[in-house]
């Protein structure tokens, strides 16, 4: 479930694909490092489905999105393994006309 903040941003994200015709939005979803690399990789893909569900409930076409997840492999902000960093734990939306 997005927060309220995510939420306005995924209205900001899909208003400003229809300012143009998008051809391609990809979401990818990220996380921590704390946990396994396992559950990282589910719960990023579970991240980044949500938000590309969002986009499409906020009237992105699906044919134009695609989505990724990387686990705790890219992280924004380096740490060590199992740290729990809230700025890490992130979908990005990336827009190309």
């Amino acid at each position: 479930m997005l927060t309220t903040e995510a939420q306005a941003v995924v209205q900001q994200a899909a208003d400003y694909s229809k300012t143009g015709t998008a051809s391609k939005i990809t979401v990818i979803g990220h996380t921590d490092t704390s946990g396994s690399v396992k559950y990282n990789i589910r719960l990023s893909e579970r991240r980044a489905k949500a938000v590309a569900d969002a986009l499409v409930g906020a009237g992105v076409q699906q044919t134009v999105l695609s989505v990724d997840w990387k686990g705790k492999s890219e992280p924004a902000v380096q740490t060590g393994d199992g740290v729990k960093e809230p700025l890490n734990r992130r979908a990005t939306i990336n827009i190309n006309f």
